[in-house]
């Protein structure tokens, strides 16, 4: 599954976003992308998906979320997918 954050420079939400998806990242089989709000790529997948502000979560692509990350959310979110037997979350098997 692919996470992308969509970050900038000086913000704290992002690096506390960063945090809790390396954590997740050794429960879940997750490949995370960050690419800065203020690269080329940044602004067009930011206007295209409708983020306002950072960190901005994508979740294959799909938005997830905006701004402030709420660890409890995303666990839910994650908890709830069907994974592949080879890659199901740590603990689950």
């Amino acid at each position: 599954m692919r996470i992308t954050v969509l970050t900038q420079e000086s913000c704290p939400s992002c690096v506390n976003a960063k945090k809790t998806l390396a954590q997740l990242s050794d429960e879940y089989p997750l490949d995370i992308v960050e690419i800065p709000l203020a690269s080329a790529e940044g602004r067009e997948l930011a206007n295209r998906v409708g983020i306002v502000f950072a960190p901005g979560i994508l979740i294959d692509g799909e938005l997830f979320s905006y701004g402030r990350l709420s660890e409890k959310k995303l666990r839910r979110h994650l908890s709830k997918l069907e994974w592949p037997a080879t890659a199901m979350p740590a603990g689950k098997n």
